[in-house]
């Protein structure tokens, strides 16, 4: 018999056979992953909003069309949960920042709409830093998110709820966004299975540059099952791809004679470690050994474009924070504070130069990256780092130089994804990115689900059945 935190512990793909042929049921997994939340959620402080209630009535509602034959969609009766930037109608959006006055929607947005009308059983929202401008789970208004494997330890960002959420067991499907690497950086310093997609592949209700939104998952399988729902169309978002007929559950297909790229460094910011380096490139040995055609490629980013990117960000969110009463603030993340001052003041030449120089990046990025079928490289040059540390190089002007390889797809609207490939000494996850060509979103996680399938044992994750480590505050890296 199945304990609770195994049923919890199931991926969406096996939970649906299994609501299809009657041997489990909506409502007995939906508390099973309560039980999870309830026994973990006061050290990974994943949710914002959260009401048991109406999520096991939707269970309920759930089992009953299951009885009646009558599912809605591919993940009728499947826990989600949707980070809180998504608008659900009637929840108050806060962004992450203490500052600012929590929105509240009038409607649901098109991700919100998709999933419910899937049957998906929504739990709740998830936590993100402020205004997502963070790669960790540090919010002024939340506090710290903190990650499974150890309470001492990052959960990335901004997605940082819904990647503690995926990795702790809160059910199998999850729901984050990405400008610069906010799905994938959980994803690697978590050990998920991530997407984020090409641009406009997942309609949005506030559509921005290189913004995607995209699932945070245990398996590849299982972010292809989302993105089945995810990518239907909406006509809110102007910037959305014209809808297209794509089997997402075609994953088991081979890798033979493909090309593909190895990129290791990143030509900007800090340099990717050596453990990192090594777990690289010996998943693209394994790819290789498959009959892939692998070949290193130079870096294609540069010291002035992501300092360039950076500056845009930060007068995006200066705008935002002068925009703030003085007394509020005051109750902005300090960190975030700092940061965003470097962009008042700066002159409407130097912000469309700015603009300008992301323009680069796209042409840049997709030019190298031509050739070339995927690219691996590392998702970041660096494994996860303290709980409580803001970003993950804090010197002046380090703010972003971890996200050489992650940025430049967001400009370019490439999709990548996230595998775990490796682990540190110290058992830290390790994620390799595999990007791929513009619209190929398919293309990337049949090579994703490839690698897998055929990676080595000591690469595959074993989910914590606690949450070890540190004791709440302690610094463990």
């Amino acid at each position: 018999m199945l304990t609770e935190q195994s049923l919890a512990a199931m991926s969406a793909v096996e939970m649906v056979a299994g609501f299809a042929d009657r041997t489990l049921s909506p409502i007995d997994v939906h508390d099973a992953v309560q039980s999870v939340i309830e026994a973990r959620e006061s050290v990974l402080n994943a949710f914002w909003v959260r009401d048991p209630d109406e999520s096991r009535k939707a269970a309920q509602a759930s089992e009953a069309r299951w009885a009646a034959g009558e599912p809605l969609g591919p993940i009728d009766g499947v826990p989600v949960t949707l980070k809180e930037n998504v608008a659900r109608r009637g929840v108050p959006m806060s962004s992450g920042n203490a500052g600012a006055e929590p929105v509240v929607p009038e409607a649901d947005a098109p991700i919100t709409a998709r999933v419910l009308e899937s049957g998906g059983v929504v739990l709740g929202s998830t936590v993100m830093p402020d205004w997502g401008m963070l790669s960790s789970g540090v919010s002024s208004r939340h506090g710290i998110t903190r990650s499974p494997w150890n309470s001492g330890w990052t959960t990335g960002g901004s997605s940082s709820g819904a990647g503690a959420a995926a990795a702790g067991g809160y059910g199998p499907l999850h729901v984050g966004t990405d400008i610069g690497g906010s799905i994938r950086l959980p994803g690697t310093w978590l050990g998920l299975a991530t997407l984020k997609p090409s641009y406009g592949r997942i309609p949005l209700d506030a559509p921005y540059q290189g913004r995607c939104a995209g699932p945070l998952t245990r398996t590849v399988a299982d972010a292809a099952l989302l993105m089945r729902v995810l990518s239907q169309p909406d006509p809110r978002d102007w910037s959305s791809l014209p809808p297209q007929d794509i089997d997402w559950s075609a994953l088991d297909v081979e890798v033979r004679g493909l090309r593909v790229g190895v990129q290791v460094d990143a030509g900007c910011g800090e340099p990717a470690d050596a453990e990192t380096v090594a777990a690289v490139r010996r998943a693209a040995e394994l790819f290789e050994a498959a009959g892939v055609v692998v070949e290193p490629v130079e870096p294609f980013m540069t010291r002035d474009l992501l300092h360039d990117l950076d500056l845009f960000w930060r007068v995006r969110s200066w705008n935002d924070f002068r925009a703030l009463t003085p007394e509020a603030r005051q109750r902005v993340l300090p960190y975030i504070v700092q940061w965003c001052q470097e962009g008042a003041d700066v002159p409407g030449t130097k912000v469309l130069q700015c603009y300008q120089q992301i323009m680069r990046i796209q042409e840049q990025t997709v030019a190298a990256t031509l050739p070339y079928d995927l690219v691996l490289s590392p998702t970041a040059p660096v494994a996860a780092f303290p709980a409580d540390q803001p970003m993950p190089f804090m010197g002046n002007g380090k703010t972003m130089h971890h996200i050489g390889f992650t940025a430049p797809y967001n400009m370019s609207g490439q999709p990548a994804a996230t595998v775990n490939c490796g682990f540190t000494t110290d058992g830290r996850p390790i994620g390799v990115q595999i990007s791929g060509r513009r619209f190929d979103d398919l293309g990337v996680l049949r090579a994703a689900a490839w690698y897998e399938r055929n990676r080595p044992a000591g690469a595959v994750p074993h989910w914590p059945d606690s949450v070890p480590g540190a004791q709440v505050g302690e610094r463990t890296t």
